[in-house]
């Protein structure tokens, strides 16, 4: 077994660990179904009073089987592993003490465990089954596309905690998918946040040269025509770090200060002076 192997597995270990002990902690005392088949389980929970982790398997493991035999075996060891593993994590974490009472606690909290546990899931190139193999077979068979899927899914699970519970836990159960998803985020993209810039000057060679020798950036020239002159305008695209910004607008600004400068977020650069693939 490879190195590489052995690290993926061990991310699949951690992060659903994490998700469960968040979804003892957090999620399931205070009632906050924040979609997923682990929402399901908390329904089923106050419904009937079945326990949790009996649920997630009776879900997870026919849904596996069934994104075997629709998907194909791509979702293979490692997506099982995550599919047996969190929910034998929350049978070993059940009599855990509840962390809060408070559910918009839960809600903030949960969404930030359960999301940063599957963000460490994802990175070892897997999942923890359930409700996203079974978006992913509706997006196989309808044509939908797979973020609707999910959404459909996640918020049939919210409306029906609603009903459960009643309209306020629906809201917090909406409070902890969305702190999940920006979590999710975060694990898989990280703070370090770049700007990406274009810049349109009549001095595109001292700006070029600035930004290659004074910022010590590489620098792109795009080919470009305006689009009231029709002349051809070169654009310089320039990615750099959030501590380089200023000086960027700063060495633009002395060199042409009628330059038109386009700055956006670059949520993730990979390549040399940037993050490694």
């Amino acid at each position: 077994m490879t190195w590489n192997r052995v690290r993926e597995i061990g991310y699949i270990l951690l992060g659903s660990a994490i998700v469960a002990v968040a979804f003892n902690l957090f999620l399931l005392p205070n009632d906050v179904a924040s979609g997923g088949v682990s929402g399901i389980s908390t329904i089923l929970e106050d419904l009937f009073g079945w326990k949790p982790a009996y649920v997630q398997w009776a879900f997870n493991i026919p849904l596996f089987i069934a994104g075997l035999i629709f998907l194909g075996v791509k979702y293979g060891y490692k997506t099982f592993i995550g599919t047996v593993f969190l929910p034998f994590v929350v049978y070993l974490t059940e009599n855990m003490e509840p962390a809060t009472q408070d559910p918009l606690l839960g809600a903030l909290f949960g969404g930030i465990g359960v999301g940063l546990g599957l963000g460490i899931v994802f990175r070892g190139n897997a999942s923890t089954g359930g409700t996203d193999l079974a978006a992913q077979i509706i997006h196989k068979f309808t044509g939908l596309s797979l973020g609707t899927c999910v959404a459909l899914i996640d918020g049939l699970i919210v409306i029906t905690a609603a009903v459960v519970f009643d309209i306020e836990q629906g809201l917090y159960a909406l409070i902890g998918l969305y702190v999940t998803s920006k979590t999710i985020d975060l694990v898989q993209i990280g703070l370090g946040y770049t700007k990406l810039a274009l810049i349109i000057t009549n001095k595109e060679e001292e700006v070029r040269e600035g930004i290659l020798y004074k910022i010590d950036r590489g620098v792109t020239k795009l080919s470009a025509f305006g689009g009231y002159t029709n002349h051809k305008r070169p654009i310089l695209m320039c990615v750099v770090n959030q501590s380089e910004f200023t000086k960027l607008k700063q060495l633009v600004k002395s060199i042409d200060s009628s330059a038109f400068v386009i700055v956006m977020d670059a949520a993730e650069v990979l390549g040399e002076g940037f993050k490694r693939a």
